[in-house]
């Protein structure tokens, strides 16, 4: 035991051992920065500062330079030139590697523009070429031209660096996905399914969740359906996702689809857009075959490309207030609506060029047809401005519900309108009837009018069953416990109970929700008004509305957290799977005919790139790609 005290000693001692500056001279060691000696000749590293090391070290190894340069003046001069060359070549690297970092990142923020804007990898390329030719006028007058060429020369931007720069990226963004998803109670997810260019079926997952920062809404991973896409198969590609990324499935409080299959526990539901838009296709078949045959016309003349230019002209020469028609997107109400309405618009010149060209569409002089044609305008345009306030970023699931509510009772308003004859709501169908003394078929419009609203009555029923519970984030000091719904949160009701009472006595607290409601009578003012003047853009830069409810929460300490669990819980549910369906036109957009060959990895990390709201850290990425780099320097430089 003597023996072991006595190594631990000279241990302890060895460690604890200064640098002596004189070791230098005499055995051409300096001291590195983690304290330890180097060798200046050959640039190996001690473990401790001990003389007797230092010393076998530099006479074993270097004994010809001990004899060529002995101790005294002639080593010490040998020995300072060894550190002045030392200094410059570490100033040389330490220059190369800030250098090439920043060439890297460079290289990196231009391959993330190119994805964020949908564009191919090929671009860098073209990029780079217009970044040269323009620096060349840019920087002519410059003293070191030559030197800002030769750096955006070093660009790499090469397809294949565009691509693995994109994965990368891609990848980091993920990953922090992953650490804020890790930290959350509750997510939603939304699911939607359409197939790319190549009919490739691509399901998109998005999660939503409340992060430490506020609500966020992410492309968590763009799943490849291979063979069948049955309600299954399309939750299994989820759960897999979810299980490979290590997100426990408990967290999942609701899944918004265009219609999946029940998952157990889960509340699961249409999303409201989709379902608004299931509810406007109750219409009779015959009301909808309008709107087919006004697409075929439109298609007629839109894609036959000279048709096309020569109606384009046709309009020129009668002055008409809209250019071109509108080409229609399946999908989208929002689409058929302005496609009808500009139809309307233009159909004394449809017709007019549809006879010139002798192609002859009966319906358009039929008024039993067109009284129904002006009827869908008119519709489709009260179903837009739904439509438009739907996708509004950052709605609460409780205030879209208040919208679709209101609506049901514009449509009982509707069925008044026809049933007094007075058509007010029907601008155009109105007008038709003054101009061309037509009698409108009243029971036939206000039947249509009240399925719809049977329809939209049946479909919402499971979310007003739930208005209390998502009321519950704007207007907690009016919520009654008995009427919130608890189980899919996961809530400590009596914990909650007692946490919710004292929130209404603590003034403090309270007078938070009390500004809070202030606010969001202000944020809706402001969009009432952008929205009536049109101002589209001034409307979209509003602060938005789930995120003023979350900062009103976060201020709040989590000695109450079981109230703040349920209201961070219903913040995370989806409104709509709009942002699905955003990405799949942005998909659609990528994948485009030049580049259908791209991968399903590349095509995920090109769309997550242009619809995330994280950015990518840059410098890490970077210093990562240098690490080998920097090995491999140091190796040349030591053998030098």
């Amino acid at each position: 035991s003597d023996k072991s005290t006595l190594s631990k000693q000279r241990k302890t001692e060895d460690e604890n051992r200064e640098f002596k500056v004189e070791w230098t001279e005499l055995f051409a060691f300096i001291q590195n920065s983690n304290g330890l000696p180097t060798c200046l000749i050959c640039q190996e590293k001690l473990a401790h500062n001990k003389k007797s090391n230092l010393e076998r070290h530099f006479t074993t190894k270097h004994a010809s330079f001990g004899s060529k340069y002995p101790a005294g003046d002639a080593r010490k001069k040998a020995v300072e030139e060894l550190q002045t060359s030392q200094q410059k070549s570490s100033s040389v690297f330490n220059y190369w590697v800030q250098s090439s970092n920043n060439v890297n990142i460079a290289s990196f923020i231009v391959s993330q523009e190119i994805a964020k804007r949908g564009k191919p990898y090929t671009d860098g390329e073209y990029i780079k070429s217009c970044f040269i030719n323009a620096s060349e006028e840019l920087f002519r007058d410059f003293k070191n031209k030559a030197e800002i060429l030769n750096k955006i020369k070093e660009l790499p931007l090469s397809a294949k660096t565009v691509k693995d720069r994109t994965v990368k990226m891609s990848s980091n963004i993920t990953n922090q996905q992953i650490e804020d998803l890790k930290l959350v109670s509750a997510l939603s997810i939304a699911v939607d399914e359409s197939c790319d260019i190549n009919d490739t079926a691509q399901v998109s997952l998005f999660v939503r969740f409340i992060s430490s920062t506020g609500p966020k809404e992410e492309l968590l991973g763009l799943l490849p359906l291979k063979g069948q896409t049955r309600g299954e198969d399309i939750a299994n590609a989820v759960i897999e996702c979810m299980e490979k990324h290590h997100i426990p499935l408990d967290k999942i409080v609701s899944i918004s689809t265009d219609g999946a299959k029940s998952m157990t526990g889960i509340l699961v539901y249409h999303c409201i857009i989709h379902q608004e838009a299931l509810c406007a296709q109750t219409f009779p078949e015959e009301i909808c075959n309008v709107m087919e045959l006004v697409i075929k016309i439109v298609n007629t003349i839109v894609a036959k490309a000279l048709y096309h230019r020569q109606f384009k002209e046709f309009l020129v020469e009668m002055e008409s207030e809209y250019a071109d028609l509108l080409l229609h997107n399946k999908v989208r109400w929002l689409s058929r609506g302005n496609v009808l309405k500009r139809f309307a618009s233009l159909l004394l010149e449809i017709k007019a060029f549809l006879l010139e060209k002798g192609v002859d569409y009966p319906e358009l002089t039929d008024d039993q047809w067109i009284q129904k044609f002006y009827f869908m305008v008119d519709v489709t345009s009260h179903l837009n401005n739904l439509n438009r306030k739907l996708q509004e970023k950052g709605n609460t699931i409780f205030s879209m519900l208040e919208e679709v509510i209101s609506f049901e009772n514009k449509l009982s308003l509707f069925a008044q309108d026809f049933e007094r004859e007075t058509l007010i709501h029907f601008p155009s169908l109105l007008k038709h009837r003054q101009e061309n003394n037509s009698v409108i078929d009243i029971y036939y419009f206000k039947t249509a009018i009240l399925n719809m609203r049977e329809a939209f009555l049946r479909r919402f029923q499971e979310f007003r069953n739930s208005m209390a519970t998502l009321a519950f984030v704007k207007k907690p000091l009016s919520a009654d416990v008995t009427e919130l719904n608890f189980s899919l949160f996961n809530i400590d009701i009596g914990a909650f109970e007692m946490q919710l009472l004292e929130l209404k006595n603590k003034e403090l607290w309270s007078s938070k929700f009390e500004r809070l409601n202030a606010d969001l009578e202000k944020l809706e003012k402001n969009k009432c008004d952008f929205s009536s003047q049109h101002k589209w853009s001034a409307l979209k830069d509003l602060e938005k509305e789930d995120m003023i409810i979350f900062n009103t929460w976060n201020s709040i300490p989590d000695s109450y957290d079981q109230l703040k669990k349920l209201a961070f819980a219903v913040l995370s549910l989806f409104g709509s799977t709009y942002s699905c369906e955003q990405s799949f036109s942005s998909m659609n957009l990528i994948k485009s005919t030049l580049r259908n060959r791209l991968i399903d990895e590349n095509l995920e990390s090109c769309l997550k790139l242009k619809t995330t709201t994280y950015k990518p850290d840059l410098s890490k990425l970077s210093k990562e790609m240098q690490g080998h780099y920097i090995k491999k320097f140091k190796t040349l430089e030591y053998c030098d």
